[in-house]
């Protein structure tokens, strides 16, 4: 097979085109002929609208074998054009630099299509009128002079039935011809169809390589670009070969009916072999810059990501005037100009409404519960109908909703995330793709953010006064407000563990219990035999005392469908009090482990710290296997508790400590038996929230003060 550098025969330049040659070696030598013919002045050029032009003009004038077909039998010109695009206010400067060269290649390529040309000498004279722009531009002057030819070709083709200008230019350059044998052609129009796809693929790849930001060109991927340098002049060469060899195919098509029809089955296979040769290489060389621009994409997103990533650092430990940076650095990296929604009107609207505001940030991921958010929200409401004598609220709230950016939101989670924001009356994200892959990872390196919501807190100038302080929320709610560190270490200074502090405002009837200083037992557990066995018997020794005793169940930690029955079975059989449902059980609980927490957080879990011990003691009651526990208190501050089984025996051994009642009182006379009758056997087993790089080193067993064993557990209900 001939070289295409070599110069045509006569003979082959009869049959021009149908001869290639692909050999690597030739595009090698092609690629030094190339690079001699191209010096660039130095002028940057912005070509993507014009691109655009050109998409345009090709998309509507390169419809395939089906449509062409369609277009012979029924006149498409009858058809109204209704598309209209925005080009860019710049196109036409643009087109006034070029329009003069575009016309010189447009009569370059339709000589070259009416004369004995050989391609590769046209492709080089085209190259040479490009010389002095940059390597995308050449193309798409090129291809933008191809569009002009084959465009006004298929305008004639579809305007000739419907227009009387369009009619006799189309006579004259013989276009109803064709349309009269779109069947016969079917198969070529498809195959002009590919290759145009192509090359108009070859363009959009090479603008893309020109638009990579040059302060991202560095050594980490210098051997990609080096390599796509290498293959883009070869590829532009190729593209502007296989327009002259597209343009070629038109003109020869429209011959004359006699001229065609003898030699048309034998060259319609060659001529068709030629132009799926050239969809084949540039569909090859397409691929390889492809791959070669994912990669330069890949390593510019991931520098983007580290500079993204330390910015965010910087932000937070330099000096703001207020927090308008480090919010839209935050909440708004891809600037959007209206991220957030205000939940109070699902309206939305931009981050300068929390600018030099406290804001508060709730960040999780779509497993957020239900019972978190309304205990939230009821905080929140309270801030602000206590806020109605002030000029604004104390704080705003912000709904952050973390998930991975490297993984597509599915259907299914998109549902979550737009019916959890519905039930949200503070500001929301738009979207949890707003949240860049940087600000995912700030959020679990910087916050330690895993799976249970966090809320950071921010002052009017943008500073974290909190990592965390949704443990401070759940117990105080906004008498912690500001929620900074400072202010929970003051409210445990100021604070003691009394029976009105676990139960907070969670139940009215217990506060009022408390202040009428009745005897109240709390029990939990999830055995409903032992539930009605140690119900039935506090009343037995309640009667036997001539005390008044009320019971209130508060279920258990994660709350599930048999705490759900329980509270059911004993609100029918009136065996007790139950808090008021399910949220109020949940919020009994976290309250606990939240105090736990806070106290973890602020360095001050001391084993010796009453408040510490009674929670610790609470959490392994309820953490253990067994059938329960209780606690039983007079008033606020007098209370003593103990295990299930412990508690019923005590209660069953009533003769043993009866006398003890009248000098002692009820709530020390059990106390006193406790300690008498120590149980023989025990098996503690406490379950800390937190993440495993928080835990303590060592926990002591609130029954015998020994050290605890330590286990990992990984626990998984769905129930």
């Amino acid at each position: 097979m001939e070289s295409i550098l070599e110069p045509a025969t006569k003979m082959q330049q009869s049959d021009r085109g149908i001869r290639l040659s692909f050999s690597t070696s030739n595009d090698g030598l092609m690629l030094k002929k190339i690079q001699a013919v191209h010096v660039p002045d130095g002028r940057a050029i912005d070509v993507r609208p014009l691109l655009h032009i050109v998409e345009d003009i090709l998309s509507f004038a390169a419809p395939g074998g089906d449509a062409i077909v369609e277009t012979g039998k029924q006149a498409t010109g009858t058809e109204a054009f209704q598309h209209q695009t925005n080009y860019q206010t710049n196109i036409t400067d643009m087109l006034e630099t070029f329009s003069f060269l575009i016309d010189r290649i447009s009569i370059e390529m339709a000589r070259k299509c009416s004369e004995t040309m050989e391609e590769h000498a046209t492709t080089m004279s085209i190259l040479s009128m490009v010389s002095n722009y940059p390597w995308d531009a050449k193309l798409v002057i090129a291809l933008s002079a191809f569009a002009v030819n084959y465009g006004e070709f298929w305008l004639l083709a579809q305007c000739y039935n419907s227009n009387q200008l369009a009619k006799n230019l189309a006579i004259l350059k013989q276009v109803p011809g064709i349309l009269q044998r779109s069947t016969m052609l079917k198969s070529q129009f498809d195959t002009i169809k590919d290759l145009i796809t192509a090359m108009l693929d070859i363009a959009k790849c090479l603008v893309e390589f020109k638009e990579i930001p040059s302060n991202y060109v560095t050594e980490d991927f210098a051997a990609a670009v080096s390599a796509a340098m290498d293959h883009i002049p070869v590829a532009i060469y190729w593209t502007i070969r296989s327009m002259l060899a597209t343009a070629s195919q038109i003109t020869g098509l429209s011959g004359s009916e006699n001229e065609l029809i003898p030699c048309f089955r034998f060259l319609s296979s060659l001529e068709s072999w030629e132009l799926s040769s050239l969809v084949h290489k540039l569909s090859s060389m397409h691929s390889h810059l492809v791959g070669l621009l994912a990669i330069c994409h890949k390593q510019i997103d991931e520098r983007k990501f580290i500079e993204a990533y330390q910015n965010l650092q910087y932000l937070f430990n330099a000096a703001q005037i207020d927090n308008s940076k480090v919010l839209k650095a935050l909440i708004n990296p891809k600037d959007d100009p209206l991220p957030l929604v205000d939940g109070a009107n699902k309206k939305r609207v931009s981050v300068d409404v929390l600018r030099k505001r406290n804001v508060l940030l709730l960040i999780s991921d779509l497993d957020i519960l239900q019972d978190e958010v309304v205990i939230l929200q009821q905080i929140y409401e309270e801030s602000r109908r206590q806020s109605n004598s002030l000029d604004q609220n104390p704080y705003e709230l912000v709904w952050l909703p973390v998930l991975d950016s490297s993984v597509s939101l599915s259907k299914i989670k998109q549902r979550k995330f737009e019916n959890l924001a519905a039930t949200m009356t503070w500001f929301t994200l738009h979207h949890p793709s707003l949240l860049n892959r940087a600000v995912f990872r700030f959020i679990k390196e910087e916050w330690r953010f895993e799976q249970k919501p966090i809320v950071v807190v921010l002052d009017p100038q943008g500073r974290v006064t909190c990592s965390n302080a949704i443990h401070m929320m759940w117990i105080w709610g906004n008498l912690a407000f500001p929620f900074t560190i400072a202010k929970e270490d003051a409210l445990w200074k100021a604070e003691t563990l009394t029976l009105d502090f676990l139960v907070d405002g969670i139940d009215p009837v217990i506060l009022k219990w408390i202040s009428e200083e009745r005897f109240i037992f709390l029990y939990g557990g999830e055995d409903i035999e032992w539930i009605r066995n140690f119900t039935h018997t506090v009343k037995t020794v309640a009667r036997a005392c001539g005390i008044a005793m009320e019971m209130v169940y508060v279920g258990k930690k994660n709350p599930k469908e048999n705490i759900r029955r329980n509270m059911a079975i004993i609100n029918e059989e009136k065996l007790s009090h139950c808090l008021p449902d399910i949220t109020a059980i949940w919020y009994f609980w976290i309250r606990i482990e939240s105090m736990w927490n806070s106290k973890h957080q602020l360095g001050k879990a001391d084993e010796n710290d009453p408040i510490t011990q009674e929670i610790m003691t609470l959490l392994s009651y309820d953490g253990s296997e067994g059938y329960g526990w209780a606690l039983l208190s007079k008033g606020s501050t007098e209370f003593t508790r103990a295990k299930g089984t412990t508690f019923l025996t005590c209660l069953s051994d009533y003769d043993l400590w009866a006398e003890d009642v009248q000098t002692k009182g009820l709530v020390l006379a059990i106390h006193d038996y406790f300690l008498l009758n120590p149980t023989p056997h025990h098996c503690n087993r406490l379950v800390l929230p937190g993440t495993a790089d928080r835990l303590p080193e060592m926990v002591t067993c609130s029954e015998c003060r020994r050290t605890m064993e330590r286990y990992i557990l990984y626990h998984c209900c769905d129930e």
